[in-house]
Protein backbone atom coordinates (compact mmCIF):
# COMPACT_ATOMS: atom_id res chain seq x y z
CA UNK A 1 0.00 0.00 0.00
CA UNK A 2 1.18 3.41 -0.91
CA UNK A 3 2.04 6.37 1.83
CA UNK A 4 -0.87 8.68 2.02
CA UNK A 5 -0.01 12.11 3.13
CA UNK A 6 -2.28 14.91 5.14
CA UNK A 7 -0.83 18.39 5.67
CA UNK A 8 -3.01 19.08 8.49
CA UNK A 9 -1.71 15.30 10.24
CA UNK A 10 1.67 15.69 9.22
CA UNK A 11 2.10 19.65 10.54
CA UNK A 12 0.33 18.43 14.17
CA UNK A 13 2.51 15.39 14.18
CA UNK A 14 5.73 15.42 12.26
CA UNK A 15 6.55 19.16 12.55
CA UNK A 16 9.68 18.17 14.01
CA UNK A 17 11.11 16.85 10.36
CA UNK A 18 11.14 20.41 9.06
CA UNK A 19 12.32 21.66 12.54
CA UNK A 20 15.40 19.81 12.78
CA UNK A 21 16.09 20.26 8.77
CA UNK A 22 18.29 23.25 9.39
CA UNK A 23 21.51 21.71 9.85
CA UNK A 24 20.72 20.27 6.21
CA UNK A 25 20.11 23.61 5.26
CA UNK A 26 23.45 25.03 6.45
CA UNK A 27 25.37 22.27 5.01
CA UNK A 28 23.34 23.07 1.91
CA UNK A 29 24.76 26.98 2.45
CA UNK A 30 22.01 28.35 -0.46
CA UNK A 31 23.19 31.93 -1.88
CA UNK A 32 21.24 34.65 -3.16
CA UNK A 33 20.68 34.11 -6.70
CA UNK A 34 21.03 30.53 -6.79
CA UNK A 35 18.12 28.75 -8.16
CA UNK A 36 17.33 25.51 -6.46
CA UNK A 37 14.96 22.20 -6.46
CA UNK A 38 13.33 20.70 -3.07
CA UNK A 39 12.59 17.20 -3.70
CA UNK A 40 10.10 16.14 -1.81
CA UNK A 41 9.00 19.52 -0.62
CA UNK A 42 6.35 18.61 1.83
CA UNK A 43 4.09 21.69 2.89
CA UNK A 44 6.90 23.80 2.21
CA UNK A 45 8.20 24.85 5.86
CA UNK A 46 11.82 24.22 4.90
CA UNK A 47 11.50 25.69 1.37
CA UNK A 48 10.18 28.65 3.18
CA UNK A 49 13.44 29.10 4.53
CA UNK A 50 15.93 28.49 1.10
CA UNK A 51 13.35 31.97 -0.29
CA UNK A 52 14.75 33.31 2.85
CA UNK A 53 18.01 33.13 1.91
CA UNK A 54 17.42 34.81 -1.28
CA UNK A 55 17.48 31.67 -3.90
CA UNK A 56 14.66 31.28 -6.63
CA UNK A 57 13.26 27.91 -5.65
CA UNK A 58 10.93 24.98 -6.98
CA UNK A 59 9.48 22.67 -4.70
CA UNK A 60 8.09 19.09 -5.89
CA UNK A 61 5.97 16.72 -3.82
CA UNK A 62 3.67 13.76 -5.60
CA UNK A 63 0.64 14.36 -2.37
CA UNK A 64 -1.18 17.10 -3.49
CA UNK A 65 -2.64 17.86 -0.11
CA UNK A 66 1.48 18.81 0.66
CA UNK A 67 1.67 20.81 -2.53
CA UNK A 68 -1.55 22.72 -2.08
CA UNK A 69 -0.12 23.33 1.66
CA UNK A 70 3.19 25.15 -0.55
CA UNK A 71 1.23 26.89 -2.74
CA UNK A 72 -0.79 28.18 0.46
CA UNK A 73 2.35 29.53 1.21
CA UNK A 74 3.06 31.34 -1.57
CA UNK A 75 5.67 29.03 -3.16
CA UNK A 76 6.50 27.59 -6.45
CA UNK A 77 5.05 24.07 -5.60
CA UNK A 78 4.64 20.84 -8.28
CA UNK A 79 2.55 17.61 -7.89
CA UNK A 80 5.87 15.58 -9.45
CA UNK A 81 7.26 12.11 -8.27
CA UNK A 82 11.21 12.06 -7.72
CA UNK A 83 10.71 9.18 -9.88
CA UNK A 84 9.72 11.28 -13.13
CA UNK A 85 11.94 14.48 -12.48
CA UNK A 86 11.39 16.39 -15.96
CA UNK A 87 14.13 18.48 -15.50
CA UNK A 88 17.02 19.63 -17.58
CA UNK A 89 20.45 21.32 -16.71
CA UNK A 90 18.15 24.31 -14.87
CA UNK A 91 19.37 23.85 -11.16
CA UNK A 92 22.68 25.32 -9.43
CA UNK A 93 21.71 22.92 -6.17
CA UNK A 94 19.28 20.04 -5.13
CA UNK A 95 17.78 19.67 -2.22
CA UNK A 96 15.69 16.85 -0.15
CA UNK A 97 15.30 16.05 3.14
CA UNK A 98 13.58 13.09 4.75
CA UNK A 99 12.32 11.78 1.33
CA UNK A 100 14.42 9.56 -0.32
CA UNK A 101 14.01 6.56 2.25
CA UNK A 102 10.73 6.54 0.83
CA UNK A 103 11.13 6.29 -2.99
CA UNK A 104 10.89 3.02 -4.22
CA UNK A 105 12.98 3.18 -7.27
CA UNK A 106 15.88 5.15 -6.09
CA UNK A 107 18.41 4.83 -8.84
CA UNK A 108 15.70 6.26 -11.01
CA UNK A 109 15.07 9.98 -8.89
CA UNK A 110 18.83 10.21 -8.47
CA UNK A 111 19.56 9.86 -12.32
CA UNK A 112 16.56 12.94 -12.75
CA UNK A 113 18.16 14.93 -9.63
CA UNK A 114 21.77 14.53 -11.85
CA UNK A 115 19.39 15.71 -14.77
CA UNK A 116 17.80 18.33 -14.53
CA UNK A 117 21.26 20.27 -12.39
CA UNK A 118 23.58 22.27 -14.00
CA UNK A 119 27.41 21.42 -14.86
CA UNK A 120 28.36 22.32 -11.22
CA UNK A 121 25.64 21.54 -9.40
CA UNK A 122 25.30 20.00 -5.82
CA UNK A 123 23.23 17.46 -4.23
CA UNK A 124 22.38 17.77 -0.51
CA UNK A 125 20.11 16.41 1.81
CA UNK A 126 19.32 14.02 4.33
CA UNK A 127 17.29 10.79 4.78
CA UNK A 128 16.59 7.69 7.08
CA UNK A 129 19.93 5.55 7.31
CA UNK A 130 20.63 2.47 8.08
CA UNK A 131 19.77 1.52 11.74
CA UNK A 132 17.12 4.56 11.42
CA UNK A 133 13.60 3.37 13.82
CA UNK A 134 15.63 0.33 14.15
CA UNK A 135 13.06 -0.23 17.64
CA UNK A 136 10.34 0.48 15.58
CA UNK A 137 10.76 -1.71 12.86
CA UNK A 138 11.33 -4.93 14.64
CA UNK A 139 8.38 -4.23 17.16
CA UNK A 140 6.09 -3.58 13.75
CA UNK A 141 7.66 -6.97 12.09
CA UNK A 142 6.63 -8.63 15.60
CA UNK A 143 3.31 -7.14 15.80
CA UNK A 144 2.73 -8.47 12.03
CA UNK A 145 3.83 -11.93 12.47
CA UNK A 146 1.17 -12.23 15.90
CA UNK A 147 -1.59 -11.49 12.67
CA UNK A 148 0.01 -14.06 10.62
CA UNK A 149 1.54 -11.27 8.20
CA UNK A 150 5.38 -10.81 7.26
CA UNK A 151 4.90 -6.97 6.89
CA UNK A 152 6.66 -4.99 3.88
CA UNK A 153 8.45 -1.95 5.33
CA UNK A 154 7.63 1.06 2.84
CA UNK A 155 11.30 2.57 3.86
CA UNK A 156 14.71 1.67 2.68
CA UNK A 157 17.38 2.17 5.06
CA UNK A 158 20.72 2.58 2.96
CA UNK A 159 24.13 2.41 4.58
CA UNK A 160 26.46 5.51 3.47
CA UNK A 161 28.44 2.63 1.44
CA UNK A 162 25.26 1.96 -0.81
CA UNK A 163 24.24 5.34 -1.15
CA UNK A 164 27.29 6.22 -2.43
CA UNK A 165 27.82 3.82 -4.54
CA UNK A 166 24.07 4.78 -5.83
CA UNK A 167 25.67 8.45 -5.96
CA UNK A 168 28.41 7.56 -8.38
CA UNK A 169 26.89 5.45 -10.65
CA UNK A 170 23.55 8.11 -10.89
CA UNK A 171 26.45 10.60 -11.93
CA UNK A 172 27.86 12.63 -8.68
CA UNK A 173 30.75 12.52 -6.63
CA UNK A 174 30.08 12.14 -3.09
CA UNK A 175 31.92 14.99 -0.90
CA UNK A 176 30.64 13.10 2.35
CA UNK A 177 28.07 10.98 2.94
CA UNK A 178 27.57 9.60 6.69
CA UNK A 179 25.43 8.56 9.43
CA UNK A 180 24.06 10.85 12.27
CA UNK A 181 22.55 9.06 15.41
CA UNK A 182 19.37 11.70 16.38
CA UNK A 183 17.01 10.18 18.79
CA UNK A 184 13.51 12.43 17.95
CA UNK A 185 11.24 13.54 20.69
CA UNK A 186 7.77 12.80 19.49
CA UNK A 187 5.63 15.53 21.62
CA UNK A 188 2.34 13.73 19.92
CA UNK A 189 3.65 10.31 21.27
CA UNK A 190 4.36 6.97 19.57
CA UNK A 191 0.74 6.35 18.48
CA UNK A 192 0.47 9.03 16.47
CA UNK A 193 3.87 8.51 14.82
CA UNK A 194 2.69 5.46 13.61
CA UNK A 195 -0.45 6.57 12.19
CA UNK A 196 1.31 8.73 10.52
CA UNK A 197 4.24 7.02 9.11
CA UNK A 198 3.26 3.29 9.65
CA UNK A 199 0.05 3.63 7.39
CA UNK A 200 0.90 1.56 4.91
CA UNK A 201 2.59 -1.48 7.34
CA UNK A 202 -1.09 -1.46 9.18
CA UNK A 203 -2.92 -1.87 6.23
CA UNK A 204 -1.27 -5.15 5.62
CA UNK A 205 -3.24 -6.52 8.45
CA UNK A 206 -7.09 -7.45 8.45
CA UNK A 207 -9.34 -4.16 8.85
CA UNK A 208 -10.36 -5.31 12.09
CA UNK A 209 -6.96 -5.46 13.84
CA UNK A 210 -5.07 -2.24 13.01
CA UNK A 211 -5.98 -0.32 16.09
CA UNK A 212 -5.58 -3.20 18.54
CA UNK A 213 -1.84 -3.91 16.47
CA UNK A 214 -1.21 -0.40 17.17
CA UNK A 215 -1.74 -0.72 20.84
CA UNK A 216 0.29 -3.63 20.90
CA UNK A 217 3.21 -1.88 18.70
CA UNK A 218 3.23 1.08 21.27
CA UNK A 219 3.16 -1.35 24.54
CA UNK A 220 6.15 -3.24 22.84
CA UNK A 221 8.28 -0.36 22.23
CA UNK A 222 7.52 1.41 25.77
CA UNK A 223 9.95 -0.05 27.62
CA UNK A 224 12.97 1.13 25.45
CA UNK A 225 11.40 4.67 23.74
CA UNK A 226 9.02 5.82 27.02
CA UNK A 227 10.91 7.51 29.32
CA UNK A 228 9.61 7.66 32.84
CA UNK A 229 7.81 10.59 32.42
CA UNK A 230 5.86 9.13 29.42
CA UNK A 231 7.73 10.96 26.89
CA UNK A 232 8.60 9.42 23.75
CA UNK A 233 11.88 9.73 22.21
CA UNK A 234 12.02 7.89 18.53
CA UNK A 235 15.48 6.27 17.34
CA UNK A 236 16.19 8.24 14.84
CA UNK A 237 19.56 7.47 12.39
CA UNK A 238 20.02 10.33 9.72
CA UNK A 239 21.94 10.02 6.20
CA UNK A 240 23.20 13.43 5.38
CA UNK A 241 25.32 13.33 2.17
CA UNK A 242 27.16 16.31 -0.02
CA UNK A 243 27.47 15.56 -3.74
CA UNK A 244 28.56 16.99 -6.99
CA UNK A 245 28.27 16.69 -10.50
CA UNK A 246 30.74 14.48 -11.62
CA UNK A 247 33.39 16.04 -14.15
Amino acid sequence: MAQTWSAADYAANARFVSDLGQPVLDLLAPRPGERILDVGCGDGALTERLLRAGATVVGVDPAPDFVAAAVARGLDARQLDAQALTFDGEFDAVFTNAVLHWIPDLDAALRGIRRALKGEGRFVGEFGGHGNVAAVSTALQAVGLRYGVGVHMPWHYLTPAEFGRRLVAAGFTPASVELVPRPTPLASGMAAWLRTFAGPIFEQLPANARERAIDETVDLLRWSLCDEHGRWTADYVRLRFVAVVAT
